[in-house]
């Protein structure tokens, strides 16, 4: 077990979250795990449901698009559009859902924020902040689960990224 933890900070004023969390792994490893479908296909998606990768383009202006699967095969999609890029430092996105070929589901919340990657003694802290458009949006992603999910992807980063 890691003594890693994910620390989680709401803040419904500014209509954000904060996460950020630091693994016992070189940056390169940690940032390759955020940027390659193959790898995020292997922890994005609290167990017992997993990823599934339909498409990513990894640079300002793509996007990644994916299928969160539960344990009976349904699939609730999501898209996250790369804005901007500082390779092994951070990349600014547009997070939304969406259908199976992309198009954002308007219904659901949206919202934008930046990842930030420091090394540090021990490996390598990553940091996002998500800003929504409002207390609403950010009350119903709280009430999705989002904190009980992000741990349980980070918690399974953390035993991805062993041995790296």
């Amino acid at each position: 077990m890691s003594s890693n933890q994910t620390n989680i900070t709401k803040d419904f004023q500014e209509r954000s979250i904060v996460v950020s969390r630091e693994f016992n792994a070189p940056l390169p490893y940690v940032w390759r795990a955020f940027t390659e479908s193959d790898l995020l296909d292997k922890w994005w998606g609290p167990s017992p449901w997993h990823v599934e990768t339909k498409s990513q383009d990894f640079k300002p202006g793509g996007s990644w698009v994916y299928a969160m699967v539960g344990p009976e095969g349904q699939k609730h999609w999501a898209r996250m559009d790369y804005i901007s890029i500082t390779h092994h430092k951070g990349f600014e996105i547009k997070d939304s859902f969406c259908d199976e070929n992309g198009a954002i589901n308007q219904e659901l919340p949206v919202s934008t924020g930046s990842n930030t990657f420091t090394e540090t003694a021990g490996g390598t802290k990553v940091a996002f902040k998500m800003i929504y458009p409002t207390e609403a949006a950010l009350q119903t992603i709280v009430d999705m689960g989002f904190e009980q999910g992000i741990s349980m992807c980070f918690d399974q980063l953390e035993e991805l990224l062993k041995d790296k």
